[in-house]
């Protein structure tokens, strides 16, 4: 009994204030920043609803289903290379590929490239190499070789070596 009378102060007057505090806190603090939570959210999904609208504008035959009878694009390093570089806004001259003979074994074909892009800024060269890769789920980038050009602030070259795999020879 003793005890209890030796911290009152903490039982009977501590313990209801900070039962009190706690309300005040979370409508002073906690629900503020959970409401400026939830709208960048919503902001955030408002951007995104945007973008996948511009995509379905701009590629809607993302979202048909593939039609059996329709014939699909065969893969060519000329064409995708050609289409890519001229996306990206890279001139064609600062592009060279080479292509390797398609290799057939058992049960798939491929074929390698060597892709050469000469003063290009390293934005141009991520935007190429994103395009063409999500563009050709097959298309494999082996290697990227970046050399910097001496005084020039955002110059490169790059050499950047894939390989293509078709689909299984049936």
């Amino acid at each position: 009994m003793k005890d209890t009378h030796k911290y009152s102060i903490l039982i009977y007057i501590m313990i209801p204030v900070l039962a009190a505090v706690w309300p005040a806190l979370i409508l002073a603090v906690y629900l503020p920043d959970a409401q400026e939570k939830i709208k960048n959210d919503i902001s955030a999904y408002s951007d995104a609803n945007n973008i996948m609208l511009d995509i379905l504008l701009l590629s809607p035959e993302r979202i048909e289903p593939d039609d059996p009878n329709k014939q699909k694009i065969e893969f060519s390093y000329d064409r995708v290379i050609d289409e890519v570089v001229s996306i990206c806004g890279i001139s064609p001259s600062k592009c060279k590929w080479n292509t390797g003979t398609i290799v057939e074994s058992k049960a798939s074909k491929s074929q390698s490239a060597s892709v050469r892009l000469t003063g290009v800024d390293i934005t141009r060269i991520a935007k190429f190499l994103s395009i063409i890769q999500s563009s050709w789920p097959k298309l494999v980038c082996n290697s990227i070789k970046l050399d910097k050009k001496e005084n020039i602030p955002d110059e490169w070259d790059v050499l950047l070596d894939f390989k293509y795999f078709y689909t299984a020879i049936d």
